[in-house]
Formats: structure tokens, sequence, C-alpha cells
């Protein structure tokens, strides 16, 4: 018997996040015979005769948790509060194993955090519930515009689909990065994603263009290059700078130069990540003073250097 991996799903758990990993280890075990033992495992509150029914109603067939400590454990994510009793055990049994190395995909992140498991290491989820893991667990070091984020023995990861790069990631750490890249192709993925890539609108989700001002972000992002005063926002809104820094603020979540910024990092990622343009040009144009300027930025939002996104990117 090779590695187990136990996969916790529960009553309400997104599909994608356990068939996910579950078929990027079946196709490693394929190409490695012997190297993993795949479980699907479940609490027993919620459970009938074994059978777990997932958000989308369909069913998947689950063991108990078990009481010697599987190599790998992933927490599914999905409706965590739909059988509170059931959150609970997973909880209860996630402070008593002895893995060595715990997991989670998507909001599965909430019940490690519960368990004490996060406390002071970083850890990503859903871009939409990083602001509420972040809230709940102050502990914990939210980071939201990750794919997945490796902590010592524990990995967390983004929403549903990225639950596979995670597993590839956790296979390229136990198998080596070729056999991990055999696993991607076979899965037609277009690339296997770095830890560090960027989630879609994870930097900034400002109603988009429903919002109140939502006009009024997407001229922003025609004119990054521009200085951008509050004055100049609010005259482009139609308001007083006093009352438009507080309609936004209390509409976005942020000042405006706070989202300025971000708006400017958002797109300077993707530049960055996408093409093969100086640091200066792209600085430049997105409404940094100089590389050295958006460089620290970088550091300071994304913990990371532009050149590191570019080269994880490229990857």
């Amino acid at each position: 018997m090779g590695r187990t991996v136990a996969i916790v799903i529960h009553p309400g758990f997104q599909l994608l996040d356990a068939a996910g990993p579950m078929a990027a280890f079946e196709l490693a075990a394929r190409f490695a015979p012997g190297s993993y033992a795949l479980r699907m495992v479940a609490p027993a509150a919620g459970r009938a005769g074994g059978v777990v029914a997932s958000s989308a109603g369909a069913d998947m067939v689950a063991r108990p948790l078990p009481g010697a400590p599987p190599d790998t454990v992933i927490v599914a994510g999905g409706e965590i509060v739909r059988v509170p009793a059931a959150a609970g055990e997973i909880v209860d049994w996630l402070r008593r194993t002895r893995a060595r190395r715990i997991a989670s995909v998507c909001s599965g992140a909430f019940l490690l955090a519960a368990a004490g498991l996060l406390d002071g290491r970083r850890a990503t989820t859903h871009w939409d519930s990083a602001e509420d893991l972040a809230r709940r667990h102050p502990e914990v070091r939210v980071e939201p515009d990750r794919i997945f984020v490796r902590d010592g023995d524990t990995w967390t990861s983004a929403g549903i689909t990225a639950g596979i790069d995670l597993a590839l990631a956790l296979v390229e750490d136990d198998l080596g990065a070729a056999l991990a890249r055999r696993v991607a192709r076979q899965l037609v993925l277009h690339q296997r994603r770095a830890g560090g890539q960027t989630q879609f609108s994870a930097l900034l989700d400002i109603g988009g263009a429903t919002g109140r001002f939502g006009p009024l972000i997407d001229w922003i992002r025609a004119h990054l290059g521009e200085r951008l005063t509050v004055e100049r926002l609010a005259a482009e809104a139609a308001m007083s700078p006093r009352n438009f820094a507080r309609a936004f603020g209390a509409e976005t979540g942020s000042t405006p130069a706070k989202a300025v910024e971000r708006l400017r990092l958002e797109a300077a990622r993707t530049a960055v990540e996408t093409s093969l343009r100086p640091l200066e040009e792209i600085a430049r144009v997105h409404g940094f003073t100089d590389a050295g300027h958006m460089r620290r930025a970088f550091l300071r939002a994304l913990g990371q250097p532009p050149l590191a996104l570019r080269r994880a990117a490229r990857g």
C-alpha cells in the first residue's frame, strides 16, 4: 500500500472539491503504481448508510473518519454549515489526527481554522470567502490572492478547480515535477498553475459594472497611467470630493486611493505575468512612479516582487 490520501467530505460538500484531487491522485497512482491509496471519508452525522449528499445533489459513498492517521488529509469545501454536527465531528477529528500533512480545498479552510491548524500560518480559500475567513479567524494570515498556499505541513487552496492545482503540487512534492506534469497532461490541463498565481477578481471586487461606482471603476482602469486624485475622481463621478470619498468608502469598503492602487496592481500583475514587457514600461503605463515603486507595492500587497511572479507564471 502506498501513501493513504483521505479526502474528507460532509453533507453539502462541493463535488469537484473532492473529485478533482481524487482524479489527480488516481492518475499519479496509475503512473507510479503503489504510490497512493485513496479513501473518501466522512463524519457519521449526515451520512445515510455511508452515502453523503453533495451540494449538487449527487451522492458519494464514504467510509468513517479513520482512527489510524492517513498520510495526507484533504478537507473538501462546500456548504460546511448544512449539518453543524458533521462540521464539529470533522473539527474534533482534525485536532486528534496525526497525518503527515493536512490540506483543504475552498471553504474547507474554515474547518482547519476551527481546529486551530491554521493559527499563525499563511492560508488561502475561495476569493469570495477570504474576508470572512480573516474576520472569523484573525489568528490566520489569510492570503486571498493565491491559488494555493503551503505553510509547513499545512496546505490550503482556493475554490473548486484550484483543488486540482493543490493535488498536483502535493504529487510533485511526493513524486517529482516530471510525474506531476504527466498527470496534468493526462487531465488535459492547459497548464499547472503555480501557487502564487492570482485568483480571478481576488485583488478587487467593487461590484463590477452593476455597482453605483461601476462606470467610475471602468474609467479608472482606462486611465491608470494618469494622476488620479480624489478631486479628479469626484469630478468624474459628478460629486463633491467629501461626499464622493464618504459614499465610495461606504459602498466599496475601500478608500479611493486604495482602490486606485489595487486596480493598478491588478492590471500591472496581469501584464507582468502574461508578457515580457520591461518592468519600467509596465510601471509607467499603470501609474507607478518607476519600477522600484511598483516592486514595493507588489511586495506589500502580494508578498512577492514582479520578477518572481513572472517566473512563477512562466514556469
